[in-house]
Protein backbone atom coordinates (compact mmCIF):
# COMPACT_ATOMS: atom_id res chain seq x y z
CA UNK A 1 0.00 0.00 0.00
CA UNK A 2 2.50 2.21 0.66
CA UNK A 3 4.59 1.98 -3.10
CA UNK A 4 1.14 2.60 -3.95
CA UNK A 5 0.13 6.03 -2.27
CA UNK A 6 3.50 6.82 -3.03
CA UNK A 7 3.56 6.33 -7.27
CA UNK A 8 -0.23 8.07 -6.04
CA UNK A 9 1.19 11.07 -4.88
CA UNK A 10 4.22 11.17 -7.26
CA UNK A 11 1.88 11.12 -10.24
CA UNK A 12 -0.60 13.94 -9.12
CA UNK A 13 3.18 15.59 -8.54
CA UNK A 14 3.72 15.35 -12.56
CA UNK A 15 0.25 16.10 -13.31
CA UNK A 16 0.12 19.51 -11.03
CA UNK A 17 3.21 20.48 -13.06
CA UNK A 18 1.74 19.75 -16.45
CA UNK A 19 -1.37 21.54 -15.35
CA UNK A 20 0.24 24.53 -13.61
CA UNK A 21 2.52 25.75 -16.15
CA UNK A 22 0.25 27.31 -18.92
CA UNK A 23 -1.26 29.19 -16.03
CA UNK A 24 2.02 30.52 -14.60
CA UNK A 25 2.58 32.02 -18.07
CA UNK A 26 -1.09 33.28 -18.52
CA UNK A 27 -0.73 35.15 -15.06
CA UNK A 28 2.45 36.54 -15.78
CA UNK A 29 1.02 37.91 -19.09
CA UNK A 30 -1.77 39.43 -17.28
CA UNK A 31 0.30 40.88 -14.73
CA UNK A 32 2.59 42.58 -16.95
CA UNK A 33 -0.70 43.81 -18.85
CA UNK A 34 -2.01 45.61 -16.01
CA UNK A 35 1.61 46.93 -15.37
CA UNK A 36 1.24 48.44 -18.73
CA UNK A 37 -2.31 49.74 -17.82
CA UNK A 38 -3.70 47.25 -20.23
CA UNK A 39 -6.77 45.07 -19.96
CA UNK A 40 -4.40 42.47 -20.96
CA UNK A 41 -5.67 38.50 -22.27
CA UNK A 42 -7.14 36.06 -19.30
CA UNK A 43 -4.88 33.74 -17.39
CA UNK A 44 -6.75 30.84 -18.72
CA UNK A 45 -5.80 32.11 -22.55
CA UNK A 46 -2.41 29.88 -23.29
CA UNK A 47 -4.65 26.60 -22.41
CA UNK A 48 -6.98 28.05 -25.23
CA UNK A 49 -4.17 28.51 -27.70
CA UNK A 50 -2.76 25.17 -26.46
CA UNK A 51 -6.53 23.42 -27.64
CA UNK A 52 -6.47 25.28 -31.04
CA UNK A 53 -2.88 23.89 -31.91
CA UNK A 54 -3.85 20.47 -31.02
CA UNK A 55 -6.98 20.86 -32.76
CA UNK A 56 -4.74 21.83 -35.76
CA UNK A 57 -2.93 19.89 -38.40
CA UNK A 58 0.77 19.95 -38.38
CA UNK A 59 2.04 21.18 -41.46
CA UNK A 60 5.77 19.94 -42.17
CA UNK A 61 8.75 21.15 -44.53
CA UNK A 62 9.48 18.66 -47.57
CA UNK A 63 12.92 18.48 -46.49
CA UNK A 64 11.81 18.06 -42.85
CA UNK A 65 13.84 14.68 -41.73
CA UNK A 66 13.28 12.40 -38.72
CA UNK A 67 14.38 14.47 -36.27
CA UNK A 68 12.32 17.17 -36.66
CA UNK A 69 9.32 15.40 -36.63
CA UNK A 70 10.03 13.46 -33.13
CA UNK A 71 12.06 16.41 -31.44
CA UNK A 72 8.19 17.98 -29.83
CA UNK A 73 8.38 14.75 -28.43
CA UNK A 74 11.41 14.06 -26.61
CA UNK A 75 11.81 18.00 -25.79
CA UNK A 76 8.07 17.83 -24.01
CA UNK A 77 9.33 14.69 -22.61
CA UNK A 78 12.38 15.34 -21.07
CA UNK A 79 11.20 18.85 -19.70
CA UNK A 80 8.12 17.11 -18.25
CA UNK A 81 10.18 14.61 -16.54
CA UNK A 82 12.51 17.37 -14.85
CA UNK A 83 9.72 19.10 -13.72
CA UNK A 84 8.62 16.37 -12.30
CA UNK A 85 11.63 15.66 -10.27
CA UNK A 86 11.84 18.85 -8.46
CA UNK A 87 9.96 18.79 -5.12
CA UNK A 88 7.29 21.38 -5.27
CA UNK A 89 4.71 20.31 -2.84
CA UNK A 90 6.19 17.10 -0.85
CA UNK A 91 9.22 15.77 -0.25
CA UNK A 92 10.61 12.18 -0.37
CA UNK A 93 8.47 11.09 -3.14
CA UNK A 94 8.89 7.44 -4.73
CA UNK A 95 11.39 8.57 -7.45
CA UNK A 96 13.29 11.55 -5.17
CA UNK A 97 16.16 8.94 -5.33
CA UNK A 98 16.68 9.80 -8.64
CA UNK A 99 15.77 14.36 -8.39
CA UNK A 100 19.76 15.28 -8.37
CA UNK A 101 20.49 18.44 -9.55
CA UNK A 102 22.83 16.77 -12.20
CA UNK A 103 20.17 14.97 -13.84
CA UNK A 104 17.69 18.01 -13.90
CA UNK A 105 20.73 19.78 -16.21
CA UNK A 106 21.57 16.52 -18.34
CA UNK A 107 17.73 16.74 -19.52
CA UNK A 108 17.40 19.95 -20.30
CA UNK A 109 20.57 19.98 -21.88
CA UNK A 110 19.44 16.98 -24.01
CA UNK A 111 16.20 18.77 -25.14
CA UNK A 112 17.75 22.13 -25.95
CA UNK A 113 20.54 19.82 -28.24
CA UNK A 114 17.65 18.23 -30.12
CA UNK A 115 16.12 21.86 -30.07
CA UNK A 116 19.10 23.39 -31.88
CA UNK A 117 19.58 20.43 -34.38
CA UNK A 118 16.04 20.72 -35.11
CA UNK A 119 16.28 23.89 -36.19
CA UNK A 120 18.76 24.15 -38.40
CA UNK A 121 17.26 20.72 -39.78
CA UNK A 122 14.88 22.14 -42.14
CA UNK A 123 17.92 24.48 -43.45
CA UNK A 124 15.96 27.89 -42.72
CA UNK A 125 18.38 31.26 -41.86
CA UNK A 126 16.02 32.33 -39.43
CA UNK A 127 16.56 28.27 -37.47
CA UNK A 128 19.96 28.50 -38.23
CA UNK A 129 20.60 32.26 -36.82
CA UNK A 130 18.51 30.85 -33.85
CA UNK A 131 20.30 27.71 -33.17
CA UNK A 132 23.71 29.29 -33.19
CA UNK A 133 22.48 31.99 -30.46
CA UNK A 134 20.74 29.19 -28.09
CA UNK A 135 23.86 27.30 -28.22
CA UNK A 136 26.01 30.62 -27.37
CA UNK A 137 23.26 31.13 -24.51
CA UNK A 138 23.77 27.53 -23.31
CA UNK A 139 27.73 27.65 -23.41
CA UNK A 140 27.35 30.04 -21.13
CA UNK A 141 24.28 29.40 -18.71
CA UNK A 142 25.80 26.14 -18.03
CA UNK A 143 29.04 26.78 -16.72
CA UNK A 144 27.03 29.09 -14.42
CA UNK A 145 24.85 26.39 -13.18
CA UNK A 146 27.58 23.89 -12.93
CA UNK A 147 29.20 26.31 -10.12
CA UNK A 148 25.88 26.88 -8.59
CA UNK A 149 25.30 22.88 -8.25
CA UNK A 150 29.37 22.84 -6.71
CA UNK A 151 28.37 25.56 -4.61
CA UNK A 152 25.39 23.85 -2.90
CA UNK A 153 27.16 20.28 -2.64
CA UNK A 154 29.76 21.96 -1.32
CA UNK A 155 27.52 23.23 1.57
CA UNK A 156 24.87 20.71 2.08
CA UNK A 157 27.27 17.09 1.18
CA UNK A 158 24.67 16.38 -1.91
CA UNK A 159 22.51 17.41 -5.05
CA UNK A 160 19.88 15.25 -4.28
CA UNK A 161 16.99 17.68 -4.32
CA UNK A 162 14.88 16.42 -1.47
CA UNK A 163 17.79 16.30 1.48
CA UNK A 164 19.04 19.83 -0.14
CA UNK A 165 15.46 21.03 0.56
CA UNK A 166 15.17 19.33 4.35
CA UNK A 167 18.94 20.86 4.58
CA UNK A 168 18.00 24.89 4.00
CA UNK A 169 15.26 24.82 6.44
CA UNK A 170 18.33 24.65 9.22
CA UNK A 171 20.27 26.99 7.56
CA UNK A 172 20.22 30.70 8.30
CA UNK A 173 21.44 33.35 6.05
CA UNK A 174 24.81 33.04 4.29
CA UNK A 175 26.55 34.82 1.74
CA UNK A 176 27.30 32.14 -0.19
CA UNK A 177 23.62 31.37 -0.83
CA UNK A 178 22.64 34.75 -1.28
CA UNK A 179 25.40 34.83 -4.45
CA UNK A 180 24.02 31.61 -5.45
CA UNK A 181 20.63 32.78 -5.72
CA UNK A 182 21.30 35.40 -8.01
CA UNK A 183 23.10 33.31 -10.19
CA UNK A 184 20.49 30.87 -10.24
CA UNK A 185 18.02 33.37 -10.91
CA UNK A 186 20.18 35.18 -13.87
CA UNK A 187 20.75 31.83 -15.10
CA UNK A 188 16.38 31.02 -15.01
CA UNK A 189 16.26 34.58 -16.73
CA UNK A 190 18.58 33.12 -19.95
CA UNK A 191 17.22 30.03 -19.78
CA UNK A 192 13.77 30.60 -20.52
CA UNK A 193 14.54 33.36 -23.10
CA UNK A 194 12.83 35.92 -20.93
CA UNK A 195 13.76 40.20 -20.98
CA UNK A 196 16.70 41.47 -20.76
CA UNK A 197 17.74 38.20 -22.97
CA UNK A 198 15.04 37.81 -25.18
CA UNK A 199 11.56 38.74 -25.69
CA UNK A 200 9.13 36.07 -25.31
CA UNK A 201 6.45 38.05 -27.58
CA UNK A 202 8.71 39.44 -30.20
CA UNK A 203 8.44 38.43 -33.60
CA UNK A 204 11.20 40.62 -35.06
CA UNK A 205 13.54 38.23 -36.95
CA UNK A 206 16.64 40.00 -36.26
CA UNK A 207 15.91 39.62 -31.83
CA UNK A 208 15.04 36.36 -31.93
CA UNK A 209 16.04 33.22 -30.02
CA UNK A 210 13.67 30.44 -29.15
CA UNK A 211 10.86 31.58 -31.57
CA UNK A 212 13.21 31.82 -34.27
CA UNK A 213 14.17 27.92 -34.10
CA UNK A 214 10.63 26.92 -34.00
CA UNK A 215 9.28 28.84 -36.99
CA UNK A 216 8.77 25.92 -39.21
CA UNK A 217 6.79 24.26 -36.46
CA UNK A 218 2.77 24.33 -36.62
CA UNK A 219 -0.21 21.93 -35.08
CA UNK A 220 0.22 19.84 -32.50
CA UNK A 221 4.14 20.30 -32.49
CA UNK A 222 4.55 24.07 -31.76
CA UNK A 223 1.74 23.20 -28.97
CA UNK A 224 4.55 20.36 -27.86
CA UNK A 225 6.94 23.25 -27.39
CA UNK A 226 5.04 25.85 -26.44
CA UNK A 227 3.81 23.41 -23.47
CA UNK A 228 7.49 22.60 -22.85
CA UNK A 229 8.11 26.21 -22.55
CA UNK A 230 5.75 27.20 -19.72
CA UNK A 231 7.09 23.69 -18.22
CA UNK A 232 10.71 25.05 -18.43
CA UNK A 233 9.86 28.60 -16.39
CA UNK A 234 7.61 26.70 -13.88
CA UNK A 235 10.54 24.16 -13.46
CA UNK A 236 13.20 27.06 -12.47
CA UNK A 237 10.73 28.59 -10.47
CA UNK A 238 9.83 25.26 -8.55
CA UNK A 239 13.83 24.77 -8.19
CA UNK A 240 14.18 28.46 -6.98
CA UNK A 241 11.58 27.60 -4.44
CA UNK A 242 12.67 24.14 -3.40
CA UNK A 243 16.54 24.94 -2.63
CA UNK A 244 16.16 28.48 -1.40
CA UNK A 245 12.56 28.91 -0.45
CA UNK A 246 11.63 25.06 1.08
CA UNK A 247 8.62 26.40 3.71
CA UNK A 248 5.63 24.49 2.94
CA UNK A 249 7.14 21.24 1.29
CA UNK A 250 4.94 18.50 2.99
CA UNK A 251 7.67 15.41 4.57
CA UNK A 252 7.71 11.68 2.60
CA UNK A 253 4.52 10.23 4.14
CA UNK A 254 2.63 12.77 5.36
CA UNK A 255 -1.21 13.13 5.70
CA UNK A 256 -3.20 14.25 2.71
CA UNK A 257 -3.43 17.28 4.67
CA UNK A 258 -0.30 18.42 4.68
CA UNK A 259 -0.31 17.56 1.08
CA UNK A 260 -2.82 20.35 0.60
CA UNK A 261 -0.59 22.67 2.51
CA UNK A 262 2.37 22.16 0.47
CA UNK A 263 0.38 22.35 -2.85
CA UNK A 264 -1.26 25.61 -1.49
CA UNK A 265 2.29 27.12 -0.56
CA UNK A 266 3.54 26.02 -3.80
CA UNK A 267 1.15 28.03 -5.38
CA UNK A 268 1.54 31.01 -3.28
CA UNK A 269 5.45 30.57 -4.33
CA UNK A 270 4.74 30.87 -7.99
CA UNK A 271 2.31 33.51 -7.50
CA UNK A 272 4.93 35.69 -6.11
CA UNK A 273 7.29 34.73 -8.60
CA UNK A 274 4.90 35.36 -11.53
CA UNK A 275 4.63 38.84 -10.21
CA UNK A 276 8.47 39.47 -9.64
CA UNK A 277 9.09 38.33 -13.21
CA UNK A 278 6.74 40.64 -14.55
CA UNK A 279 7.83 43.67 -12.63
CA UNK A 280 11.16 43.01 -13.30
CA UNK A 281 10.44 42.85 -17.39
CA UNK A 282 8.32 45.63 -17.48
CA UNK A 283 11.15 47.69 -15.77
CA UNK A 284 14.06 46.97 -17.89
CA UNK A 285 14.52 46.80 -21.67
CA UNK A 286 15.64 44.03 -23.67
CA UNK A 287 19.63 44.30 -24.22
CA UNK A 288 21.66 43.75 -27.14
CA UNK A 289 22.66 39.91 -28.27
CA UNK A 290 26.39 40.66 -27.32
CA UNK A 291 25.75 42.03 -24.33
CA UNK A 292 24.33 38.30 -23.27
CA UNK A 293 27.55 37.14 -22.48
CA UNK A 294 28.15 39.90 -20.34
CA UNK A 295 25.03 39.06 -18.26
CA UNK A 296 25.90 35.54 -18.10
CA UNK A 297 29.47 35.84 -17.53
CA UNK A 298 28.52 37.96 -14.08
CA UNK A 299 26.13 35.05 -13.46
CA UNK A 300 29.06 32.68 -13.63
CA UNK A 301 31.50 35.08 -11.45
CA UNK A 302 28.56 35.05 -8.64
CA UNK A 303 28.29 31.64 -8.54
CA UNK A 304 32.06 31.34 -8.68
CA UNK A 305 32.70 33.66 -5.98
CA UNK A 306 29.93 31.71 -3.71
CA UNK A 307 32.35 28.58 -4.18
CA UNK A 308 34.94 30.34 -3.10
CA UNK A 309 33.36 31.69 -0.26
CA UNK A 310 32.83 27.75 1.46
CA UNK A 311 35.74 27.01 0.17
CA UNK A 312 37.91 29.87 2.54
CA UNK A 313 34.69 29.75 5.37
CA UNK A 314 31.76 27.01 5.32
CA UNK A 315 30.47 30.19 7.80
CA UNK A 316 30.19 32.20 5.13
Amino acid sequence: MGVIAGLAVQAMQMLLVLTLAPLLTGLIRRIKAHLLRRRGPSPMQPYRDLLRLFRKEAVLAHNASWLFRSTPYMLFAATWVAAALVPTFAAGLQFSWSADLIVVIALLGSGRFFLALAGMDVGTSFGGIGASREVMIASLAEPAMIMIVFSLALLAGSTQLSYLAGFMTSVGLRVSLGLALIALIMVAIAENGRIPIDNPATHLELTMVHEAMVLEYSGRHLALIELTASLKLLLYMSLIGCVFLPWGLAPAGGAPLDYLVGILAFVVKLTIGAGLLALFETTIAKMRVFRVPDFLGAALMLSLLGALLLFVSRSL
